[in-house]
C-alpha cells in the first residue's frame, strides 16, 4: 500500500506548523505557541496506518525538533537552559502523542461522540507528555539539587495549564476542520 498524496501533504504541513512555532513554548501576542506535541497526536493519527511509513514519520519529526532546537540554540542564541541529559526524554514524551493518535485513528466514528473521546485522549496524552518531560527534568537536569520533589511541583505545576492549553487548542482547531470535512453524525434518537 502506498502513501497517499493526501498523507504527503498533511505531513508537510504538521512539519511546517512545527518549525513555524517551535521556538516559543507558550506563544506571546505575535507570536504562536509550539505546536509540537499537537504535531506528533495529529501525525500519528493521520499518518500512521503503516508501520514503516509511521516509523519513518515519528522519527523525521524527531530529527525536525532536534534540528530545529539546534538551531535556535546554536545559531540564533536562544536560551539552551532545557538541553540537559533530560533532553532525550523527549523521545518518549513525543511517542506518548504520536501512539495516542495511532491508538485512537482505528477507533474513530464520524460522531459526537468521537469527538468527546479524542478530546479526553488528547487531555490525557498531553497530561503524560508534561509529567514525562517535566519528570525527567527534575531527575535528570542537575539543575533542582538543592530542591526535593515536592518543591519542584509546586514551581512546575503553574506550566501545566500553558503546557497542554496549546497543544488542545490546536487539536481543537484540527478536530473542527476535521469534523467540518467529515460530516460528523448526530446520535440516533431513541423512540419509544
Amino acid at each position: 500500500m502506498q502513501t497517499s498524496t493526501k498523507q504527503i501533504g498533511l505531513f508537510a504541513g504538521f512539519a511546517l506548523l512545527m518549525a513555524a512555532t517551535r521556538y516559543h513554548h507558550f506563544g506571546s501576542a505575535v507570536v504562536l505557541p509550539d505546536a509540537s506535541l499537537a504535531v506528533f497526536l495529529l501525525a500519528g493519527f493521520f499518518l500512521a496506518r503503516q508501520q514503516l511509513p509511521a516509523l519513518a514519520a515519528f522519527v523525521f519529526l524527531l530529527l525536525e525538533a532536534g534540528g530545529i532546537d539546534y538551531y535556535a540554540i546554536v545559531i540564533k542564541g536562544v536560551s539552551g537552559w532545557c538541553v540537559s541529559p533530560a533532553y532525550w526524554f523527549l523521545i518518549p514524551t513525543y511517542g506518548v502523542m504520536f501512539g495516542a493518535g495511532r491508538w485512537f485513528a482505528p477507533r474513530v466514528q464520524n460522531s459526537l461522540k468521537s469527538a468527546v473521546e479524542f478530546s479526553l485522549v488528547a487531555w490525557l496524552a498531553s497530561s503524560v507528555a508534561f509529567f514525562i518531560s517535566n519528570t525527567s527534568f527534575y531527575l535528570l537536569s542537575g539543575k533542582f539539587t538543592d530542591i526535593n520533589a515536592l518543591q519542584y511541583v509546586e514551581r512546575v505545576a503553574q506550566y501545566y495549564q500553558p503546557y497542554i492549553s496549546s497543544s488542545l487548542m490546536y487539536l481543537a482547531i484540527a478536530a473542527g476542520l476535521y469534523a467540518l470535512t467529515h460530516n460528523l453524525k448526530q446520535p440516533a434518537e431513541v423512540t419509544h
